[in-house]
């Protein structure tokens, strides 16, 4: 139950081994940054450095003063391993390469 004056949000980080997702009631007005902070998540993944680290809300990046909005989910992102053109490409080229030697 969402206390009053409040706005409920989520603040989400995943690693591929564990995904979490922190509910938190906060003020009208609160931040990006702030929740982040406000929701513990940074004591539970110590190795997160916010300074690195790309933020955003339900996908779109977005800035740590952003003002957060009724249910906003903030995600902290981790860097990708590959990029995802070169990855759709390698599949591709070998899903082509089985298709021609006639091994589907």
């Amino acid at each position: 139950m969402v206390e009053q004056n409040k706005i409920r949000v989520e603040v989400a980080y995943a690693k591929p081994e564990e995904q979490v997702i922190i509910p938190i009631d906060v003020d009208p007005g609160t931040t990006l940054d702030e929740a982040i902070r406000i929701s513990g998540i940074l004591e539970h993944f110590p190795e997160i450095e916010l300074s690195q680290k790309r933020t955003g809300i339900f996908g779109k990046i977005a800035d740590p003063d952003t003002v957060l909005q009724e249910r906003d989910r903030v995600e902290i992102y981790r860097p990708l391993i590959a990029d995802p053109k070169e990855s759709r490409r390698k599949r591709a080229a070998k899903k082509g390469a089985q298709s021609a030697s006639g091994a589907d």
